[in-house]
């Protein structure tokens, strides 16, 4: 059976990284600061197009996407609705003036977001990347409290913005700027995976850090990822984190939700906190919310959010971009291709089925230490020691079998599957083929 560009296996016509990317690549080189993208013998390719579970290289390789392209691509690649949207807001109006002569899209958007959320009455804030969430979250919390101190927790992974970059946890990133990081986070320790901490022992340091008896700042913000997902898909133990909510208002500090790489419908769930059965004071939302544009939120109830000032023609949090209509137009049809297409029950159920098959096929897999996830968000841990490929190494190979996906943990030995929730039974069925082929 033949299927259309978007459904199709991986079909590949030269050996990736083919000649065009290859010169690509050179290309890029000359202007690109040198620390950005990766380039060797390799890694990486050039994509040119993209529908559904499907990218084509610049060499015209087809790839199935298991990496949603950092989980943006939820609703797939270039959806039909979101592409048509995108083309009806460019013929009348591209860019508005979000915080100075908003657009209607920018009141409808912040209206969708707010019945989503789990508070009878909610507040927002637009921008246009992960970590300017988690900055908008963390003055809030700030304001909110009037404490400085954060508590976050190992190996999290919140942006690369000074104020993003300081809770978050991997060291290779922080070391260079560490002199201009804010020294009020305490990083505690994470359970999830196999190699996470007791839940009694990271409980005790949540206690001990919010009741001041560490000699830091007092904290206003418990700030965590209800999966942490860079740093190695790790699901915390059922409980904790709503222990942990439940410790941060005692000790009168905002529990602020990560929800960029989890939220809308990731998990199977709308939010994966709501797996614990809490409600955080705050959630941070990105990636999937635009639809493949740039945007991204940070709600909060109103008695929260509004702790910041009413505004007296200068807005305390803006950017240039904020509200940009053609963003907006994508969300507002994203968050309708979710609800019509029953993407969130879908991740729930294809994901509960490909993480059963998975540990099957792998889990007694000499090479395979843990099979793991929620939805459509998985992490298959690789042994690490002498003999072991390493999770770009493995990478690099199903990259040579047509297949993309990233590693991710603090060693870089968990491959991190987080497909479109539209991806076909048959592009599984294959993956989980291929996958068994290469670690077996």
């Amino acid at each position: 059976m033949t299927h259309a560009f978007g459904e199709r296996l991986p079909d590949l016509r030269v050996r990736p990284p083919g000649p065009k990317s290859q010169q690509w690549a050179a290309r890029l080189r000359r202007v690109e600061s040198r620390n950005v993208t990766f380039v060797s013998e390799t890694f990486p390719v050039f994509w040119v197009r993209a529908r559904g579970a499907n990218v084509e290289d610049a060499d015209g390789n087809i790839y199935l996407d298991l990496s949603g392209a950092f989980g943006v691509a939820a609703a797939g690649h270039t959806a039909e609705p979101i592409v048509q949207a995108l083309h009806d807001q460019a013929e009348i109006l591209v860019h508005g003036m979000g915080d100075i002569h908003p657009t209607p899209l920018k009141v409808e958007l912040l209206e969708r977001l707010a019945r989503l959320a789990p508070w009878r009455s909610a507040r927002g804030v637009l921008a246009s990347s992960g970590s300017e969430a988690i900055e908008v979250a963390l003055k809030t919390a700030l304001l909110a409290t009037g404490r400085t101190g954060v508590l976050a927790f190992e190996g999290s992974y919140h942006g690369l913005t000074l104020g993003a970059l300081s809770v978050t946890h991997r060291d290779d990133f922080r070391a260079p700027f560490r002199s201009r990081l804010f020294e009020g986070v305490r990083f505690l320790p994470f359970p999830g995976g196999p190699s996470g901490a007791p839940v009694h022992e990271a409980l005790t340091r949540v206690r001990e850090v919010l009741a001041g008896r560490d000699g830091g700042p007092a904290v206003g913000a418990v700030l965590v990822e209800p999966i942490q997902g860079r740093g190695g898909v790790r699901v915390p133990p059922p409980g904790f984190l709503s222990q942990v909510a439940e410790l941060a208002h005692t000790a009168g500090a905002l529990m602020i939700c990560d929800e960029i790489f989890t939220g809308l419908g990731r998990t199977g769930r709308m939010f994966a906190f709501e797996h614990e059965g809490l409600s955080p004071d705050v959630i941070c939302l990105g990636k999937a919310l635009g639809g493949g544009m740039p945007l991204s939120a940070c709600l909060a109830p109103r008695r929260v959010m509004d702790a910041w000032p009413e505004s007296a023609g200068e807005a305390l949090q803006t950017s240039t971009f904020l509200g940009h209509p053609l963003s907006c137009a994508a969300a507002l049809a994203f968050l309708d291709v979710l609800e019509k297409e029953g993407l969130v029950r879908r991740a729930r159920e294809v994901g509960d089925r490909l993480q059963s098959r998975l540990r099957d096929r792998l889990g007694a897999l000499p090479g395979v230490r843990d099979v793991r996830g929620r939805g459509l968000m998985i992490g298959i841990e690789l042994s690490v020691g002498d003999g072991q490929r390493s999770g770009s190494e493995v990478a690099e190979a199903l990259l040579r079998r047509g297949i993309l996906l990233l590693p991710a943990g603090p060693q870089g030995n968990v491959l991190e599957l987080v497909p479109p929730l539209t991806i076909a039974e048959h592009q599984l069925d294959f993956a989980v083929e291929t996958l068994v082929a290469e670690l077996g």
